[in-house]
């Protein structure tokens, strides 16, 4: 396998790279924008979420899309910045602007960066794990970043997340990219303590420190938790640099990255960050405490350690593809400590044996009949705790792996990686006992872990490579049915029913706004008018205060797919909560254009 890789590593890259844009293309545009993507779009497009900086718009009886669409400016991006996103994510509203200016404003069109940004990431993990991962033999390191390629390119979360205008995948690429100029500039220097070639005498160049400070700056201003990534490297360099030079140039390199990020804070959207954060942390505390289950939000328990370690055992599990859906499966005690009770014997097995060329038949039969021997005991979903029966010796690999590698140059760098696996969920965990509650441990909020656990799982089954085939036999089965899990995971994400991504047990319609804006384009005639609904806005802080007492965000959302130069009249009917009509001039008929049936379509 390893001189096969090798031989045929740049055509094998190319096929998971084809297959990971393939996969991330299949049904980005088949369901329609859901409240986040509404966001995107309008931000933008420099436009407010209910028309703050639109009431010359609004304010009158009648509006046509000409005047929707006059110029904006960059004060009017600052405010549909903060009403929309609490001032978070610039840079990728930026780059989607002008994308869109380029592409157009048709949901294929407002996804496509996400789409690219996520098969980027695959190309970018081969990079990373080519440059940084050392080992005795090429061939393995070329298998271990072939490996990790093939892992991200199928990975459920990156997918999902492929299929959203939203900030993630921009983020993770980035974050990823800074964590490779981060390892560039230590390997640099004779007294730094990272993997790569020999370290040549001159220093990093200041073009290297450059890139990561911008790199720092574009990726916070795309999300503002990817600072937990950085945050790692802080505490890798606490544990390990001691050069005072690279010290003294990376803390300028943070410096030039923090200027931007601070302007932001200081003079725009972000100075209302911070507010908006204290406000939200009040109220889901509130709920939490009040009303933990039938609120607008979702479920929102008190932040008790039972139940952060509730909320976060299946983010962990989910985090590592091999274990990917089990998570709920541990909150069974029983079963769950059967499972690891027999993991524990296997991996025991393993570890006294697996040098071993002849061993007893019990050795050969021991890793299968414990694998089966659960099936009968388990309460429930017995293939399920097999599955996490099998993640226990699976986990050792990774371990052993990490006992393996030579030089302390790689030690440190799993040392890092497992920072940059574990620490953003941690950090979760912290915020969510700070503020009282769990609403906001979930997964895209540290799914910046992704790539790290994606090589420390590659480096685990590259491990399970080298095992005798009577104990690798049986864990490869499990890792097949653990895959067919996983393509099942799939199926539900491009039916748009899996709630743990889509956040949608029903799939969506395609975009209702797009098509109503088709319709209202090929049956507008001078002198009709187009009614929007009147739906009651729900108020809850200061920054959703406008002049408008109904909410105006379908009439928003269907006026940006209109015609930029139309001067079709339109107005809000007081009198109609859901139905989208065209009302002909010359005889009055009220054509349905659409109903959106209250929150059935408002996705």
């Amino acid at each position: 396998m390893h001189s096969y890789a090798i031989r045929n590593a740049k055509f094998i890259l190319i096929t998971i790279l084809v297959v990971a844009a393939l996969l991330r293309l299949y049904r980005v545009d088949s369901y329609g924008i859901f409240f986040d993507e509404k966001s995107t779009l309008l931000i933008s497009q420099g436009v407010c979420l209910e028309g703050s900086n639109q009431r010359d718009v609004f304010s009158k009886p009648y509006f046509t899309p000409s005047e929707f669409w006059k110029p904006k400016t960059f004060a009017d991006f600052i405010e549909a910045n903060i009403r929309g996103d609490i001032g978070n994510s610039p840079a990728y509203y930026g780059v989607l602007w002008a994308w869109m200016n380029a592409f157009g404003l048709s949901d294929l069109s407002m996804r496509l960066p996400s789409v690219i940004f996520s098969t980027l990431l695959v190309l970018m993990l081969y990079i990373f794990v080519k440059r940084h991962v050392r080992t005795e033999n090429p061939a393995t390191t070329e298998t271990i970043a072939l490996t990790s390629c093939a892992l991200a390119a199928v990975e459920p979360f990156f997918i999902a997340y492929s299929h959203m205008a939203r900030n993630y995948s921009m983020t993770f690429l980035l974050t990823l990219l800074a964590t490779h100029l981060f390892l560039l500039i230590l390997e640099r220097h004779p007294r730094s303590p990272l993997p790569g070639p020999t370290a040549p005498a001159t220093p990093a160049p200041w073009w290297l420190y450059a890139a990561y400070g911008l790199t720092l700056a574009t990726a916070v201003l795309s999300h503002y938790l990817a600072i937990t990534v950085f945050a790692c490297h802080g505490l890798y360099a606490l544990l390990y640099l001691r050069d005072v030079r690279v010290w003294t140039r990376l803390a300028l390199a943070g410096l030039l990255g923090f200027v931007p990020i601070v302007l932001w804070f200081v003079y725009g959207g972000g100075k209302y960050t911070f507010f908006t954060l204290n406000y939200q942390a009040t109220l889901y505390r509130k709920l939490a405490l009040t009303n933990p289950f039938n609120n607008p939000y979702g479920q929102i328990l008190p932040a008790t350690l039972p139940n952060i370690l509730k909320r976060v055992t299946p983010i962990f599990a989910d985090l590592f593809i091999v274990s990917n859906g089990l998570g709920p499966f541990l909150l069974s005690l029983r079963n769950t400590t059967v499972a690891v009770g027999l993991g524990i014997a296997a991996t025991a097995v393993i570890v006294r044996y697996y040098r071993n060329d002849n061993p007893p038949l019990w050795v050969k039969i021991g890793l299968p009949a414990l694998l089966l021997i659960g099936l009968p005991i388990y309460s429930a979903a017995p293939l399920h705790y097999m599955l996490v029966m099998a993640t226990v010796p699976v986990g050792y690999l990774v371990w052993q792996y990490a006992r393996s590698v030579t030089g302390s140059d790689q030690k440190r760098l799993l040392v890092l990686l497992a920072l940059l696996a574990f620490f953003p969920t941690v950090f979760l965990m912290g915020m969510a006992w700070r503020s009282g509650h769990t609403f906001g441990i979930t997964q895209r909020y540290s799914g910046f872990s992704f790539p790290y656990v994606v090589v420390l799982v590659a480096m685990g089954l590259h491990q399970l490579a080298t095992l005798r085939w009577w104990f690798s036999a049986p864990l490869w089965l499990a890792m097949g049915i653990q895959a067919v899990f996983v393509g099942q995971l799939l199926a539900k994400i491009y039916a748009d029913t899996e709630l743990k991504y889509t956040s949608f047990g029903v799939a969506r319609l395609p975009n209702p706004y797009w098509s109503a804006a088709q319709q209202l384009i090929r049956q507008y005639q001078p002198g009709d008018t187009i009614l929007y609904p009147n739906r009651q806005r729900l108020i809850e802080s200061k920054i959703d205060l406008t002049y408008s007492a109904v909410s105006l965000l379908d009439a928003q959302l269907v006026n940006v797919y209109l015609p930029p130069a139309a001067t079709y009249w339109q107005r809000i009917d007081p009198a109609e909560p859901d139905k989208i009509v065209l009302r002909k001039g010359g005889t009055g008929q009220r054509v349905t254009i659409f109903d959106l049936h209250g929150s059935k379509y408002r996705y």
